[in-house]
């Protein structure tokens, strides 16, 4: 199992590595392996009995370890010491400033890449342009307590994709970095692809304890299926197939009694938008808009704060041993007149307790929640290709109870985390984001271990 230790950096001309007192070897190392750099060195355990480990600044210059870091995790190994992991961070939008190097997002960045030491792990950003193929070598950017700074690192042990957008994940560029390093250097990449709300949908269908908590979802074909829907369950969504942040959802409300339609969707602001009939209002809200490109997705009649719709936020991570947490939960209570819980819609963002004020109420929802986040991350897993290591869940909760999943998210966004008492839960998130790269790269290990066997 690896470990986490303290390492320290000692000035010495010779390639040499103190590993700690308590770390056993079946055989006596003679190289160190730090991402994809393997340097032949003198391998000796800590006089004395610390637990600690030692390397000179000749190694260090030789892995092209950084000399800021002050914990790195140990991991078991016949024949080589393997300190690490060396995690890549994979984004794009790049500035020339060096205070700010990859834009408004660098705050974000800075955040994550600060946990190193408190994880043991080596985490760097880097984009496509900072990749030197010839030398196996990255400029990656890191965090340290004087700031950004840039340094040459080998290839890392995982990558953990945070490219923003569908558009930056689909440029050539960006296919080719995942495929070369995937391919032809055995790198996992962890969270790869932003997930298409249908895509998820179909998949889970058949899935026993996933389908507990899907709503009736479908591409848009007809305005005989809409009606047909409102006159199921008085109101439904038409979003975007591949949307985020709430942008393009419209909520079409059926009034019986009146036989009129309503519209309440969020451009520049809110709009709410009375018509005598379907027909009149898609040929005027959706003129301009491409509605082969959307889903219609069953309305639920949410639990309410103040007569304001509430939607919850569920984050779900893996942690050092590849298990699923369930890392943050809190309430999203909409703004008015709003179709979504969104913050920049005017949505504003509660604790669980602060949306039930009764303890039992707390548990109650808390519980159900969690097992409908738990059940969806592995059922998502099963039937979603790639490596997931962490999931944004939208659920809704109906009048009786019920769990609705809305939306699931390989990107989530961080918007609760603006809360004063979510700021533990924003720590714990970044935490196990980058705790999972060490399963990751002991599970890589064994893999090669056996290979070689």
């Amino acid at each position: 199992m690896p470990k986490r230790y303290k390492i320290e950096f000692i000035e010495q001309k010779d390639l040499i590595c103190y590993y700690p007192a308590s770390f056993t070897t079946i055989e006596s190392p003679n190289e160190i392996v730090f991402g994809s750099k393997v340097v032949k060195c003198m391998c000796k355990k800590q006089p004395n009995g610390r637990n600690i480990i030692s390397i000179s600044s000749a190694l260090a210059e030789q892995l092209c370890l950084p000399t800021f870091i002050t914990a790195i995790t140990l991991f078991e190994s016949d024949k080589y010491l393997v300190l690490g992991p060396l995690i890549g961070v994979f984004s794009s939008g790049f500035t020339k400033f060096s205070v700010k190097p990859i834009g408004e997002r660098s705050s974000i960045f800075s955040k994550l890449l600060s946990m190193h030491s408190s994880v043991g792990v080596v985490p760097f950003l880097f984009g496509e342009e900072h990749i030197d193929w010839e030398k196996k070598l990255i400029k990656g950017f890191f965090f340290t307590k004087e700031g950004w700074t840039q340094l040459t690192i080998p290839f890392p042990n995982v990558i953990y994709d945070r490219l923003p957008n569908r558009r930056s994940e689909k440029l050539k560029t960006s296919m080719l970095v995942k495929d070369k390093l995937e391919k032809e250097y055995f790198i996992p990449w962890y969270n790869p692809g932003f997930f298409n709300k249908l895509d998820v949908y179909e998949r889970l269908f058949n899935d026993r304890k996933a389908i507990l908590y899907l709503p009736e979802t479908a591409p848009f074909t007809s305005f005989d299926q809409i009606e047909r829907m409102l006159s199921k369950y008085g109101h439904i969504y038409i979003k975007p197939m591949n949307g985020s942040l709430g942008l393009g959802v419209h909520q079409i409300i059926l009034d019986k009694i009146k036989n009129s339609y309503y519209c309440r969707y969020h451009d520049s602001k809110n709009h709410l938008l009375k018509f005598p009939s379907l027909e009149a209002l898609i040929n005027h809200v959706f003129a301009n808009k491409n509605l082969d490109r959307m889903i219609v997705q069953q309305g639920i009649s949410l639990l309410r704060d103040k007569r304001r719709p509430i939607d919850f936020r569920v984050h779900a991570n893996k942690d050092e041993h590849g298990n699923w947490h369930i890392s943050a939960m809190a309430a999203k209570v909409a703004g008015l007149g709003s179709p979504t819980t969104h913050v920049k819609n005017g949505g504003e963002i509660k604790t669980i307790e602060e949306v039930f004020k009764d303890k039992e109420e707390q548990i109650k929802y808390k519980k159900r929640l969690e097992y409908a986040a738990l059940d969806l991350a592995n059922a998502i897993e099963k039937h979603l290709d790639g490596i997931i290591g962490e999931i944004g869940f939208d659920f809704g909760i109906d009048n009786k109870g019920n769990v609705w999943l809305f939306e699931a998210n390989s990107k989530p966004g961080r918007s609760i985390f603006a809360h004063p008492n979510l700021k533990e839960f924003d720590l714990l998130t970044r935490k196990l984001t980058l705790s999972y790269s060490i399963y990751l790269t002991e599970k890589f290990l064994n893999k090669y271990r056996e290979l070689s066997i």
